[in-house]
Formats: C-alpha cells, sequence, structure tokens
C-alpha cells in the first residue's frame, strides 16, 4: 500500500471530522488513532470506501442531551446536564456506562461511545455502542443528595433506554449506589421489572462478578500478552493507577498471579509501597475508598513504610509491568519513555484510553507489549453482556461460572488481536483492536443498508 495515498487519507479523513465535531479533542484523538490503523485495510476495501463505513461509524446515531434539576441538603435547587450517546446499534442494542464526573462533556462522551464500538464488537457479544452520564460529582454529597440526583436523572433517560434498545451500565462515579437508586426510579417510572441496566446487586439481577469484571480482564489480557513471549506475572513488579473499582480488582487478581503491585493513586497523587499491597492492605483501601470515600494519602498513615507523593503520577516508579486504571491521557511519552527506560514489558490499559498518542508511540516503537484500552479493559462490559443474557433467561450464572467465561472472552479478543496484528514476530495490538472490532460492524452495516 502506498504510504502517501495512506497519509492523504489519514489527513483527510481527519480533516472532516474536526470540521464537523470542533472542540471536541477527545474524540478527535480516539478516532485519530483508528483511523491510522485502519486506512490501508479501508483503501484495500472499496466497498468499505464506498459505502462510507467509517464516516458513519463516526457519526453517533442519536445524541441526546438534558436537563438534571435536584434538590440539596440545604434545600437549594441545583441544575446539571445529562447526556446520552447512541453511537452504533449495528450489532445489537446499545451498551456503554453512565459516568458522573466534573469533567464530563459531549466530547468525552463521544469518544468513549466510539471506542465501545470497537470494544462491545471484540467480546463476539451481541451489542452495540453507547455512553452517557452527567457533569455532576457524586464525591462529597450524601446519600440523599445522590439518589435525589439519579432520580431526576433517570427520569429524563428513561424514555431513551430498555432492554432491547439501550442498556446502560455503571462508570467512573457510578457504582453500585448510583445503579440502584437508578434503577429503582426507571422501574417505578416503566412499571416493569427488566434488565436495562447492568451493574445491579447480584441479590437483584445483577452478575456476581461485575465489579471485579473490568481489573480482572485487564489483568487475564495482559496475562495472555505475557505468554506470547513466554512469561507470567509471578515475581513481577506492577505499577497500578486509580484506586477505584478496576484498580482494586487489578491489584487483587495481579496479586493472585504472583505479581507484586507497588503503587495506587487517586487525582490528588499516588503512593508508593515498595513492600507490595497485600491482601490486607487491599481491604483497607476497598474500605477507605468504598465505603468511607477517603483519599489514597490517607493509606501513608495507616502502613508508614508507604511514600505518598502529592500532585504525581506514578510512572516513574521501576516496574515491570504498568496497568493504567484511572482516566483518559494520564500517562504522556515522557512518562512512557520513564517506563520503557525503567524496563517496563507490558502496559495493559484498565482505563478508557489513558495512553496519550505520544505514549502509544513509545511503546509501539520500543516493541513492549501494549494492550489498548478497547481490548484489555473490554472485561467489564463482556459480564455486563453476560449479565444481559441472565437477566433475559431469567436466571443466574455462579461467581465461577461468570468469571470462567470472562477468562474465555478475554482469550478469544487476545487470540483477535494477534489474527489482525502481527506485525513479523511482533504483535500491535492497537491494530489487531481496531480491525477485529471494525469487521464485525463494518459488515453488519453494510448487510443491513443505508441506515
Amino acid at each position: 500500500m502506498d504510504s502517501t495515498k495512506v497519509a492523504r487519507y489519514i489527513e483527510d479523513f481527519m480533516a472532516m471530522v474536526v470540521a464537523r465535531n470542533p472542540n471536541e479533542p477527545e474524540f478527535h484523538q480516539a478516532v485519530h488513532e483508528v483511523v491510522e490503523s485502519l486506512a490501508p485495510f479501508i483503501l484495500e476495501n472499496p466497498a468499505l470506501m464506498k459505502n462510507k463505513i467509517l464516516e458513519r461509524m463516526t457519526e453517533p446515531e442519536r445524541l441526546i442531551s438534558f436537563r438534571v434539576p435536584w434538590v440539596d441538603d440545604k434545600g437549594e435547587v441545583q441544575i446539571n446536564r445529562g447526556y446520552r450517546v447512541q453511537m452504533s446499534s449495528a450489532i445489537g442494542p446499545y451498551k456503554g456506562g453512565l459516568r458522573f464526573h466534573a469533567s464530563v462533556n459531549q466530547g468525552i462522551l463521544k469518544f468513549l461511545a466510539f471506542e465501545q464500538v470497537l470494544k462491545n464488537s471484540l467480546t463476539s457479544l451481541p451489542m452495540g455502542g453507547g455512553k452517557g452520564g452527567s457533569d455532576f460529582n457524586p464525591k462529597g454529597k450524601s446519600d440523599q443528595e445522590v439518589m435525589r440526583f439519579c432520580q431526576s436523572f433517570v427520569t429524563e433517560l428513561y424514555r431513551h433506554v430498555g432492554p432491547d434498545t439501550d442498556v446502560p451500565a455503571g462508570d467512573i462515579g457510578v457504582g453500585g449506589r448510583e445503579i440502584g437508586f437508578i434503577y429503582g426510579q426507571y422501574k417505578r417510572l416503566v412499571n416493569a421489572y427488566t434488565g436495562t441496566f447492568t451493574g445491579k446487586g447480584p441479590e437483584w439481577g445483577g452478575s456476581p462478578l461485575r465489579p471485579e469484571a473490568t481489573g480482572y480482564g485487564t489483568t487475564y489480557f495482559a496475562a495472555e500478552m505475557l505468554k506470547t513471549r513466554g512469561d507470567s506475572f509471578k515475581g513481577k513488579t506492577v505499577c497500578i493507577s486509580g484506586s477505584g473499582n478496576v484498580a482494586q480488582y487489578a491489584v487483587e487478581k495481579v496479586t493472585q498471579m504472583g505479581g507484586i503491585v507497588v503503587t495506587l493513586s487517586d487525582s490528588s497523587g499516588f503512593i508508593h509501597d515498595p513492600k507490595g499491597i497485600t491482601p490486607e492492605k487491599l481491604e483497607y483501601v476497598m474500605i477507605l475508598k468504598n465505603a468511607i470515600r477517603g483519599r489514597i494519602r490517607e493509606y501513608v498513615e495507616k502502613y508508614p513504610e508507604a511514600t505518598y507523593y502529592e500532585g504525581k503520577r506514578p510512572w516513574s516508579i521501576k516496574c515491570d509491568i504498568a496497568l493504567p486504571c484511572a482516566t483518559q491521557n494520564e500517562l504522556n511519552g515522557e512518562e512512557a519513555q520513564t517506563l520503557v527506560n525503567n524496563g517496563c514489558i507490558c502496559v495493559a490499559e484498565g482505563a478508557n484510553m489513558p495512553s496519550t498518542p505520544e505514549a502509544i508511540k513509545v511503546f509501539l516503537d520500543n516493541k513492549i507489549l501494549y494492550g489498548p484500552g478497547k481490548a484489555a479493559n473490554a472485561g467489564g462490559v463482556a459480564t455486563s453482556g453476560l449479565e444481559m443474557s441472565q437477566n433475559s433467561m431469567r436466571m443466574t450464572w455462579t461467581r465461577e461460572e461468570v468469571d470462567q467465561k470472562l477468562q474465555s472472552i478475554m482469550k478469544n479478543i487476545h487470540a483477535a488481536c494477534v489474527k489482525y496484528g502481527q506485525e513479523g514476530d511482533f504483535v500491535n495490538y492497537v491494530k489487531g483492536a481496531n480491525i477485529s472490532g471494525f469487521i464485525k460492524v463494518a459488515n453488519a452495516m453494510m448487510a443491513q443498508g443505508i441506515v
């Protein structure tokens, strides 16, 4: 394939995307990363160009924005903005999380929804892609305030979702508490007990492994990557960012596999525990973050052998494996080079797009094992898909059964990435994930006509 022709296609396509979606840098970044991988494949398949498959995939099928008024504990009226981006239903109902965070805007949700389309396709489950949320920040709010907000939010959202239309789940800021409030109000409004939301409590329709799924799945994917080089987590030093559900359960699974996790972080800084975050220490983090909703710096008060670094990220710490599990663009090019220089051999993304384009280039140029989020963190939505199946059949599976299915799905995703990403003796997982996820959606779109 003529490299000049490929470069021109990428440049022209991105010019179109930027012009149609101004001031949405995260969306531009996500699309550009995908287009770079897909350009040669699309140019070799004229039907994809004629039917403008990628152009249609970058335009949401539906984008909903709405006002969310609620009353705080002081009796004052507050107003937030809610969104749902329904990106693609080519292979199934829209599926993707709800994010409650002050940074939420239309551009960020479009990037997440676009990534979700390919991620859901990779799982091989019949799920389309979507994403939603609000600029509401649940941190520091009482349970009653969160409940009143969630009830107002879903009072508008409910008319746009359903078990065969759109099945939201949780994301940053939306855990079991929030899903409970959301589902309770939804059930009240539609007068039906359906599987419209996933991430529900195990006693009322949820999957027994859903909280653990993303962290476990990321670890399973990293383990598959390591196997390609005859290696494993055993005895490896691991840096993990974040301290929410994804990070917590990544720590748990890495430790079970013999790795030694030495860092966790939040938006204020990170802790480095050279002795490792043991199961006992992890239990304290879970209580601190989930029940008390405290900050990670409190860890060093309980375990003084650890050090807290205010306002910094953990990528300066020497490690063998890095699992970024916090948020987008949390690992830049300079930090990526530091990881490589310090001997890091594997990076698997537990968060969505945590590595900047400059960081990804460093990883690929140095040919280390690099698993992009749309593949490495697909375990969360895969388990949500399993929860949808359980709800449809009015049955449940055991924790062991779900874990077995999750491991199988992550192995299959890894195999698909290898199939389409093999470049000599190196696997380009970015290319593999993008092409594999794209093919299934593209074929479905062409079969369904111009819709």
